[in-house]
């Protein structure tokens, strides 16, 4: 299971209307590193500025690492999550999960970042079943 859906959220969707803000907390208590990668990476990128920030290092565990496939793979999550922290989110093997400013979708930093070119770069073979 992807989310801790409770009752209530539960009874909500069921009901037709989903509070954003609710769902968002939702993701934030149930892939708890997944938030924490993506908020410091906000928080990088706030504070360093730059094109993107990004993370290189490779979850500890496969815990870790589900919870950020599942994050980075659902689009309703991934979308939800970049509206709440005003980027895009770009993604690239098990680890490698980068923040743009949303502006910056059509520049060249995040062209290069999504590109085929990049994405065969950032491959290893202690990664290939990630």
């Amino acid at each position: 299971m992807s989310l801790d859906v409770s009752p209530a959220l539960l009874e909500q969707a069921e009901r037709g209307e989903v509070d954003e803000a609710e769902f968002v907390d939702c993701v934030r208590t149930s892939l708890p590193f997944a938030w924490d990668m993506i908020s410091t990476l906000v928080a990088r990128l706030t504070v360093d500025g730059g094109d993107f920030a990004d993370n290189t290092t490779p979850p500890p565990d496969e815990h870790a690492r589900g919870q950020l496939l599942r994050a980075l793979a659902s689009d309703a999550i991934r979308g939800a999550l970049e509206r709440h922290f005003g980027v895009k989110l770009a993604f690239q093997n098990c680890h490698r999960v980068a923040v743009f400013p949303p502006d910056a979708t059509s520049g060249a930093p995040h062209t290069r970042f999504t590109s085929v070119r990049s994405q065969i770069l950032n491959q290893s073979p202690e990664l290939r079943d990630c």
